[in-house]
């Protein structure tokens, strides 16, 4: 489909041909997009453009599975410096969706990967900002800004203390028994987000459903953390996504917060993936969530970035 007013031409991708116009604009995924178009991740309807006298003035990009018919993320939103370059992208972006997602349903959320002092200089403000007034007309609304931690071989991991010990998830009803816990209190703005709108089972069974289920990695990398009567303190989920080791998922029940098994239970998750050779690994968490922050920060993982995560009303 393509659009045209006054003088800009909105339209996606004919093909992964087109990569290097996509290209004209930058951003830190944009390395990934060859090997996410032959994968099935990313598809040339998935990807916009926006032109001005054939010259990119706006793009907008949707991450999806390969299966999935429709997206299941927006990552990528950029624009030309051009006076009028938030109505490019407002325009671009309306005009993408209105094509791409299905009458009545709800947009996918755009996620924006963004330096960690991003507010310190003017122009990422800038930057920051735009984006994120292009996606609010478009009808999205600021949910979380999180940290972005990375673990590197070499970085030290604690080593087990005895006040809990390790065991696998036993079945996919023990560890959503878990998560529903979990909810209770959760400093996660998503998963307040879920309890506004639904129970904390369907909350914890979305979630299940919609990512930890999705992962290929070993589901008996699984793990709980139990107390010396085997009463359940918490647990961890570590994985592999498309792109690396992850720590998918870690969480301390109501009853047993405040005494610093964290530490421990983000100590193994990071062992366990460790011990598979992996270049790095990952973890997301809100700058609300302190107590998670200062965990990561105390066993030696690098605040290397931030993410904003919008979701449509």
């Amino acid at each position: 489909m393509t659009r045209s007013q006054n003088d800009i031409t909105i339209r996606s991708l004919s093909g992964a041909q087109e990569l290097d116009l996509f290209c004209a604009l930058t951003y830190t995924l944009d390395d990934e997009l060859a090997d996410d178009l032959a994968r099935g991740l990313r598809r040339p309807q998935w990807m916009w453009v926006a032109l001005r006298g054939g010259l990119l003035a706006g793009r907008a990009a949707w991450w999806g599975s390969g299966d999935d018919a429709a997206p299941s993320v927006l990552d990528i939103l950029d624009v030309a410096d051009a006076a009028d370059r938030i109505d490019v992208g407002v325009r671009l972006l309306t005009g993408a969706l209105s094509e791409i997602i299905p009458a009545g349903a709800r947009p996918p959320e755009y996620v924006r990967f963004i330096p960690p002092d991003w507010r310190e200089h003017a122009r990422s403000r800038r930057v920051v900002e735009e984006r994120m007034a292009i996606a609010g007309q478009a009808g999205a609304q600021l949910v979380a800004e999180r940290f972005r931690f990375e673990w590197r071989p070499g970085t030290p991991i604690a080593a087990p203390t005895g006040r809990v010990a390790f065991r696998r998830v036993s079945d996919d009803g023990e560890l959503l028994d878990l998560m529903t816990l979990a909810m209770d209190g959760t400093l996660d703005a998503h998963s307040r987000q879920d309890l506004a709108r639904m129970s904390a089972r369907e909350g914890a069974v979305r979630h299940f459903r919609e990512e930890l289920a999705c992962y290929s990695s070993p589901r008996q990398w699984w793990q709980i953390a139990t107390l010396p009567g085997g009463e359940p303190a918490g647990f961890v989920i570590p994985a592999r996504n498309d792109y690396g080791a992850i720590i998918a998922y870690l969480g301390v029940v109501p009853a047993h917060r405040g005494n610093g098994y964290i530490n421990e239970i983000l100590a193994e998750g990071t062992r366990i993936l460790a011990a598979h050779d992996v270049p790095r690994i990952r973890a997301s968490t809100d700058l609300g969530n302190v107590p998670m922050a200062e965990a990561f920060a105390r066993a030696g993982w690098v605040n290397f970035e931030r993410s904003i995560s919008m979701t449509w009303r």
